[in-house]
């Protein structure tokens, strides 16, 4: 019996989305930012650039990029945008970098 995993077939154009977006989630504070995103209800830019301790242009430039990726959505609500995660399997993703990576607290 074979121990190899059987893969899902992946076009070499669905690859290189995903290593896309996997480039795009390499980084500690958009991981930071994601992490606050997965809290339940949309926050703000300047909620989330204080809760990560980044400013606010950092903050939004690092939204753009994940939002373009397909992982988080925003609406508008007066001079405000609130974001939210909008991809289902980030929680899991998540789950797994703390899992591997997180300290006991």
């Amino acid at each position: 019996m074979s121990r190899v995993r059987k893969a899902v077939e992946m076009s070499p154009a669905a690859l290189q989305a995903a290593a896309e977006c996997l480039r795009t989630l390499a980084h500690p504070q958009r991981l930071q930012i994601v992490r606050c995103l997965l809290g339940g209800k949309p926050i703000t830019v300047g909620e989330l650039a204080e809760a990560c301790g980044l400013s606010q242009p950092q903050t939004s430039e690092h939204l753009r990029l994940m939002q373009r990726c397909g992982f988080l959505k925003s609406e508008r609500q007066g001079r405000e945008v609130h974001y939210e995660v909008c991809e289902p399997h980030l929680e899991k993703f998540i789950a797994c970098v703390e899992e591997r990576f997180g300290e006991p607290v």
